[in-house]
């Protein structure tokens, strides 16, 4: 292909390629039609529609006013002609203008390759559109639409040459906007990573200073790390003085879990010689049959072991075999001589029990005296026999206590029946009762009926006084 003037020829017999195309990387349309058969040159031909795709959200979306446009493939019979003799022409508002010239096929073949160079070109200007509706950099995307729009009124296309004009200006306004609100949003995100950097610092510095749950706060800081690293876009020097609050506040935490640590080891140790002390005292109390009071200083030095701490594990763990061991010598020996002692217990219940059986006659109405005598051998030998387990004792103690109320109950009755400080209160009753009587009888005498009425009154009252005395010794 040679090139004269701006006119582009084709020899005769080649191929013709769009390799003066604007960019030659920019992908063709998809399924693009073969030409038509020419038409009259000049002749209109209706114009396709063409397809208005909405741009996709982002900030020069929103401030694009018109939605962008990706053109179908254009139909260049209504933008321009190829003469018989193979010069190509281009409609614009000035008026026609050639373009090149074909000479590798018809004129219809010639009208379909620079309407295909034009579809290329309008590719990229769509590019553009979309690029500049997703928030890319909207300076490039103004140069390259700049650029495009210089080489318009020499490109050797056939096609709506003023309609891409006016695309390309729309892009170029709209890409300052589109640089001011990307700033706009650079330096609000720029101020939200800022912010969540800082709350990260202030985070890390109360951990620092407060947290004493050593491993969730390590791990918390090793996320606060990680989550750092994640946000871009402070600036340096900001950045840089967040940065040493955060390493300080880490040094920090770690100093004092490394002094928290070295104190619980000095713990450990002291509490390991403790621990020692004890097994010695435990390993010389394991032969002792002193079994209350012994049993009473194990379960001192248990609680003297609990108060003690812990010690580093091994050595709790051997310490503790070792104290646990003294111990169950001690109680393995005393729960044998319980066993022993309650065997013997068993056989002083069955002793007791034949005795309560052998002195159920007892019976004080048949003679009070007879019954005491026989209660007092009883618990003779009831004290004699000795201790029975211990979930006997309320019931047969029970039943001794039933034997004993009998013979009480009937030693009382027999007091209250002959009891002569009842009878004399009862006796002084009816003196009293006399008294008031005569009284009564003076005064009836004397014509005092008012004093007579009073005193036959208190008569009455001492004479019930002296009956419910009497009837109380003689129920008893």
């Amino acid at each position: 292909m040679s090139e004269s003037n701006g006119t582009a020829k084709a020899t005769p017999g080649s191929t013709s390629r769009p390799s003066d195309s604007p960019k030659a990387a920019v992908p063709k349309p998809s399924a693009a039609p073969k030409p038509a058969p020419a038409p009259k040159p000049g002749g209109p031909t209706a114009h396709p529609k063409p397809h208005a795709v909405k741009p996709a959200p982002g900030p020069a979306a929103q401030q694009h006013p018109h939605p962008v446009v990706v053109p179908t493939v254009s139909d260049p019979s209504a933008w321009g002609r190829v003469d018989d003799d193979g010069t190509a022409w281009v409609k614009t508002a000035e008026g026609e203008r050639i373009v090149g010239s074909w000479q590798a096929g018809d004129a219809a073949e010639g009208l379909a390759h620079f309407g295909r160079r034009f579809d290329d070109l309008a590719t990229e200007v769509a590019l553009l559109e979309a690029r500049l509706a997703a928030g890319a950099d909207a300076r490039k995307t103004k140069a390259a639409a700049v650029t495009i729009a210089e080489s318009l009124p020499t490109a050797a296309v056939i096609g709506d040459v003023e309609g891409l004009a006016q695309r390309l200006q729309a892009i170029a306004e709209h890409s300052e906007e589109a640089a001011a609100h990307a700033k706009e949003e650079k330096e609000k995100a720029r101020h939200e990573h800022t912010e969540r950097k800082e709350a990260l610092c202030a985070e890390a510095e109360k951990i620092a200073t407060e947290s004493t749950q050593w491993k969730a706060a390590g791990d918390r800081l090793r996320e606060i790390l990680d989550e750092w690293k994640s946000i871009r876009g402070v600036d340096r020097k900001v950045d840089d003085a967040l940065w040493k609050r955060y390493s300080k506040a880490r040094e920090a935490f770690n100093r004092r879990r490394g002094a928290h640590f070295a104190e619980l080891d000095r713990e450990r140790a002291a509490a390991k010689s403790r621990k020692e002390e004890l097994c010695v005292r435990a390993e010389e109390l394991s032969d002792s049959t002193d079994w209350v009071g012994t049993a009473g200083v194990f379960r001192d030095l248990l609680a003297e072991w609990k108060a003690a701490g812990r010690a580093p594990r091994e050595a709790d763990e051997a310490l503790w075999r070792r104290f646990k061991s003294a111990q169950d010598v001690f109680f393995a020996a005393r729960n044998a001589a319980v066993s022993e002692r309650d065997a013997e217990f068993e056989q002083n219940a069955a002793a007791k029990e034949e005795l309560l059986h052998a002195y159920a006659h007892i019976d004080p109405s048949t003679g009070l005296d007879a019954a005491r005598a026989a209660l007092r051998e009883l618990q003779d030998k009831w004290d004699a026999i000795g201790k029975v387990p211990r979930e006997r004792i309320q019931e047969l103690e029970g039943k001794l206590r039933t034997i004993e109320k009998r013979v009480r109950d009937a030693a009382d009755a027999q007091w209250r029946r002959t009891d002569p400080e009842a009878m004399a209160r009862a006796a002084q009753f009816r003196e009293r009762v006399a008294q008031f009587e005569e009284q009564a009888a003076k005064a009836t005498a004397a014509g005092n009926k008012r004093d007579a009425e009073k005193a036959l009154e208190q008569a009455k009252q001492w004479r019930e006084w002296a009956e419910a005395a009497e009837g109380a010794v003689s129920n008893r």
